[in-house]
């Protein structure tokens, strides 16, 4: 999408009045969420743990990392609230979600980002390393949705929800079986909601990326001679467009904009790849 699309996009304030709550805000993925719901009228909830707390080897987010977002979001004209949290802590999501609700006006969008990734297969995988996934990937999403959805019933504004699944939320990957069952755990979670949230007019959805250009994208070492003694994986990781190889977090936001806008009106219950072809091979 080139520059000249986005600011005419931008400048078509399809979000004006509505609140949007982020989680996972302070870097990459969520950060370019916070940025494009902001540049097309929305005001952005957003909140990341900002600390060590997970067994992945790439380096964490930090307090710096949320306060970039914060800035970028109001240069892009954006009215902002952010907090450093856990998905995990349900007490912390549900007080700081409704204050900022309340001083924002209402809560119209959510789009649960928070995650990690970490790889080991299924043999050689520690009891820690899986219920630290699970605990991240899926019961956080659970808590996100328990701390916001309350809140737009209450306002009775209807609204949408988007939860970053993944490919391997469509398609087992092997070395990944933790985080495969997460993904896959969300969208039984999305189509329940979907279903249950449908009367109160709140829309429910998965983005499902391949590779995105995040500080969670490059493969470790480990993972790199995993796949390297193990070829026959490799055929879970094709795709069939292989330029650009990788996505940037930008190509994920302007996705879940289409989601959240009032142009998706009539769209609940659906997993949207945006993976180059990934799971069609």
């Amino acid at each position: 999408m080139t520059n000249a699309h986005n600011e005419i996009g931008a400048s078509v304030r399809i979000l004006d009045g509505m609140v949007a709550f982020i989680t996972g805000a302070a870097r990459g993925q969520g950060r370019s969420h916070a940025i494009v719901l902001a540049e097309h009228g929305a005001a952005i909830i957003a909140v990341d743990v900002c600390k060590d707390i997970s067994t992945a080897v790439y380096e964490p987010a930090a307090s710096e990392d949320l306060k970039e977002t914060v800035r970028l979001v109001e240069d892009a004209g954006g009215r902002i609230l952010a907090a450093e949290l856990d998905v995990r802590d349900s007490v912390g999501m549900n007080t700081f979600v409704r204050s900022s609700a309340t001083e924002l006006g209402g809560l119209d969008i959510v789009v649960a980002n928070a995650g990690i990734s970490t790889w080991a297969t299924l043999l050689e995988m520690s009891d820690e390393v899986w219920d630290e996934m699970i605990d991240i990937n899926l019961t956080g999403v659970f808590r996100t949705l328990k701390a916001a959805v309350p809140l737009m019933v209450e306002y009775g504004k209807g609204g949408s929800i988007v939860i970053t699944s993944s490919v391997a939320g469509i398609k087992a990957l092997p070395g990944m079986s933790h985080y495969s069952a997460a993904k896959h755990g969300v969208v039984g979670l999305m189509k329940a909601a979907a279903i249950e949230l449908a009367p109160h007019r709140i829309r429910v959805n998965t983005v499902h990326p391949w590779g995105v250009d995040t500080p969670m994208a490059p493969t470790p070492d480990h993972a790199k001679q995993m796949l390297a003694d193990n070829p026959s994986f490799m055929n879970s990781f094709s795709q069939l467009l292989h330029e650009p190889s990788i996505a940037t977090p930008r190509d994920i936001a302007e996705a879940v904009l289409f989601l959240v806008s009032p142009a998706a009106r009539l769209i609940t219950g659906i997993q949207l790849p945006i993976d180059a072809g990934a799971t069609k091979v």
